[in-house]
């Protein structure tokens, strides 16, 4: 290991101080550490990716490692953190165990997204969301798979996510816990006016199609990893498949998903 790749919340003085804490072990160990969100060091090639924040800058980290291939890994400063490692207070032996090569390196499942208008395509560690955003109509969106019709919701929105997405956003809207190893992708409609919006589980290798339906003039956003990313307008279709990538997830500790719900969302654990 020759170079770290450090991303830290600035907003949170804690995890300044110990992206701080970071950059001198590392620094003493003959290892340089470069801050990713510094202008000019966004295309630096790094071994390893660490963050210092909650979920929400571990997507960040997550996007720069899922285009470069980098194993990543974060130190949880925010709120929840299901997505992090380890707490600041073990940041020491976090930092050993990196050092010392004793960890394991977890993959998990991505989502490609391609907006049919540009062609631009997107990945996705947690979801894609097609969302009315700060419009106060609902949005009609047609949903298929593999071109067979899955449904047209009246509604806030429709998320497709991963089964690591699927205890963020989708889980909020009604969507089921899906065990991270699982090779599959979740529907789940947002605030649906209906009576029928159940989610949906398929199999990872299907093709989803989100459509803004042309029977009314309407926008919505389309958000990547709770990142807004394009606008859509009457007609446009978005096309969701599995990546064929993955994303390195660094472990230094056994990894209890079900443990980890109860720690981590603690209205459904014992306390």
């Amino acid at each position: 290991m020759k170079r770290v790749g450090l991303i830290m919340n600035k907003d949170k003085p804690e995890a300044i101080r110990k992206a701080r804490t970071a950059e001198s072990f590392f620094s003493g160990n003959g290892i340089q550490a470069v801050y990713l969100q510094e202008p000019g060091n966004a295309g630096e090639h790094v071994d390893l990716i660490l963050t210092f924040g909650g979920d929400g800058t571990f997507l960040c980290g997550a996007h720069y490692a899922m285009e470069n291939d980098i194993p990543l890994m974060g130190i949880n400063l925010g709120t929840v953190g299901f997505l992090t490692e380890e707490e600041p207070e073990h940041l020491g032996r976090c930092l050993d165990a990196i050092l010392s090569g004793q960890y394991q390196v977890e993959e998990r499942f991505l989502l490609q997204v391609r907006l049919l208008k540009n062609n631009r395509t997107y990945y996705a560690l947690n979801d894609a969301v097609i969302t009315r955003g700060g419009f106060a109509r609902l949005i009609r969106v047609e949903c298929s798979v593999n071109g067979e019709q899955f449904g047209v919701f009246t509604a806030d929105g429709m998320i497709a996510a991963t089964p690591t997405g699927s205890t963020g956003y989708s889980l909020s809207a009604g969507g089921p816990i899906v065990q991270p190893g699982m090779n599959c992708m979740i529907l789940t409609p947002v605030c649906a006016h209906s009576l029928q919006k159940c989610p949906c589980i398929v199999s990872g290798d299907s093709e989803i199609s989100f459509r803004m339906l042309e029977d009314r003039k309407q926008t919505a956003e389309l958000q990547i990893d709770g990142v807004d990313c394009e606008k859509l307008e009457t007609g446009d279709q978005v096309v969701i498949t599995g990546s064929g990538k993955t994303i390195k997830l660094i472990r230094i500790h056994p990894f209890h998903f079900f443990s980890l719900l109860q720690a981590k969302l603690a209205e459904w654990g014992s306390r």
